[in-house]
């Protein structure tokens, strides 16, 4: 430890020295241990951060400097990942395997990185294997700066509500399946805060106003989150504020986040918060509790329903989630400032979904290509220019119509080009899409077949500005993105058995330039591994 916490202290200096020390930094010391945990009653090897499951929340404020000094107390190598903080500059410590290298057991590694020019809601995750399904998960808070307006009013109480579905088997028994080529069975429950029915609960005041920072952080189910007797309103969605609109019931795609306003304006009592499973005729549903102050006893009747199966409640939902233009995000001036919808996209990427066999096992893919991970991290190799780990262009930018095969998956663009990408989902489950390192416009989404045609019905004015977009059964979605932030990106379903065989890839956004201004250069920290292994990062 101590001779990592050197070389950390010795990669903090320079990060400031590049990054400029004039804003706070926030340290963090995390110890990773396995723990008996029991969400659904069972006993079950959990992932532990300092103790808690979930792990501990993440404050912090627009430009603050995060140092987390992760150790990795487990049997087996481990990373850490940031879901919607976008790395400004710095893929090196986006914390997937395509970027960094795994921490040994034994061994520590400390995260540095700016929360730049960002503020919201998102949450941290462990990337490899099949770790998610154990835990190591927690909130990330981006409070705006002090003279930075908001528009709302400060709530008197702000919560991180983390949903989820569950397995009662240990994350290695999940791998294990997966690793034979076989699919995983439905899940067995739905946890609110690594608790199950009935376990948690929030305290309120009478009269009061709260925010509640709802993740979605399971591994396969859209849920929908509703609260017995209150309307919700949504305010703030993966870091953009949007519209203030009232809502009964809320749907959360898997990964995605949603900030809502809560008032406690019903007679002092106790009330259910549900969260069900939606899209499946199999419905797995959860309780917690909304607790007044001045209870005047315990929940009453049935928990409030609410949508099953039906794609049009949740498409028209989503249409209605936009953009507030004269809001200010993390910067005072209004969001609506970048006029996203006058720029014509320089490339038109699409990306098609399938699920098929490879040599008789189980495998998913986008446009034909099942991903599969190198032997070192694709952004190492290309910092130190290793051949033979990965191609450029390995997979197509449109739907090829061949069969699945194998290969590690690396999409190329080109740094500052906007373009669209728009996802085409021929199968009948909801997708869910996630981009690091960015946020898109959701100019479009609908059912049948994408065409030139679809681009007469986008939204070019107020679509909502986020990293992770729901793709319905059947269906396409389209998203604008700006390429401004330099690095190799995963681009991935978040359903998270289809990721780990294969339904992932790689953009990795390039310029020639070596100046700091469009990128910094590797940590001196880094860890090295693969054929990355004896280089050396840089001089101090």
């Amino acid at each position: 430890m101590a001779g990592g916490a050197i070389c950390a202290s010795l990669a903090v200096a320079l990060f400031f020295a590049v990054v400029g020390a004039e804003n706070p930094y926030r340290f963090f010391n995390w110890n990773v241990t396995y723990g008996d945990i029991y969400p659904l009653g069972v006993r079950q090897q959990g992932i532990l951060i300092n103790g808690q499951f979930p792990g501990p929340d993440i404050h912090s404020v627009t430009n603050d400097n995060l140092i987390i000094n992760v150790f990795n107390s487990l049997d087996e190598p481990f990373l850490i990942s940031w879901s919607g903080v976008q790395q400004r500059r710095n893929s090196f410590e986006d914390g997937v395997y395509g970027t960094t290298c795994p921490i040994p057991p034994g061994r520590n590694f400390t995260y540095i990185f700016q929360v730049k020019d960002q503020i919201g809601s998102f949450f941290y995750f462990p990337s490899l294997a099949f770790h998610k399904a154990a835990g190591g998960f927690g909130g990330i808070r981006i409070l705006s700066r002090p003279l930075i307006p908001v528009p709302f009013a400060d709530p008197a109480g702000d919560y991180t509500v983390l949903i989820g579905d569950w397995y009662k088997a240990n994350h290695t028994t999940l791998k294990a399946t997966l690793d034979r080529g076989k699919k995983l069975h439905y899940p067995d429950g739905i946890l609110i805060n690594g608790r199950g029915p009935n376990g948690i609960s929030f305290n309120v005041e009478q009269g009061k106003t709260y925010r509640l920072r709802i993740s979605n952080v399971g591994l396969m189910n859209s849920l929908n989150f509703r609260i017995q007797g209150h309307k919700m309103l949504l305010v703030e969605v993966e870091g953009t504020h949007v519209m203030q609109t009232h809502f009964s019931s809320l749907d959360v795609h898997v990964g995605q986040s949603y900030s809502v306003l809560v008032t406690a304006d019903q007679p002092a009592q106790d009330y259910y918060i549900v969260v069900s499973t939606r899209f499946y005729s199999q419905i797995n549903t959860t309780t917690g509790i909304l607790r007044y102050s001045n209870s005047a006893g315990p929940v009453s009747g049935p928990p409030p329903g609410g949508p099953t199966i039906q794609i049009d409640w949740s498409l028209n939902q989503a249409r209605a989630i936009r953009t507030n233009l004269t809001a200010s995000g993390p910067r005072p001036n209004p969001q609506g400032s970048y006029h996203y919808g006058l720029i014509t996209p320089a490339r038109t990427i699409r990306l098609s979904s399938s699920a098929g066999q490879v040599n008789g096992k189980q495998r998913y893919a986008v446009n034909s290509v099942s991903f599969i991970p190198a032997d070192t991290p694709l952004k190492l190799a290309d910092y130190f220019n290793i051949g033979g780990v990965f191609r450029v262009n390995s997979i197509s930018d449109r739907p090829t119509g061949g069969g699945i095969y194998l290969d590690t998956a690396v999409l190329g663009a080109d740094y500052r080009a906007f373009i669209e990408i728009v996802f085409e989902n021929g199968e009948d489950i909801v997708q869910s899409w996630h981009l690091d390192g960015y946020s898109f416009f959701i100019v479009g989404m609908d059912g049948g077949q994408w065409t030139t045609d679809s681009r007469n019905q986008y939204n070019l004015r107020d679509a909502v500005f986020r990293s992770t977009t729901q793709v319905y059964p059947k269906s396409w979605t389209a998203i604008y993105v700006a390429l401004d932030n330099v690095g190799m990106w995963n681009l991935r379903t978040e359903f998270w058995a289809r990721r780990y065989l294969g339904q992932q890839l790689y953009l990795r956004v390039y310029t020639s330039s070596t100046s700091l201004r469009d990128e910094f250069p590797i940590p001196k920290n880094a860890l090295l591994c693969g054929r990355a292994q004896g280089r050396h990062t840089r001089p101090l």
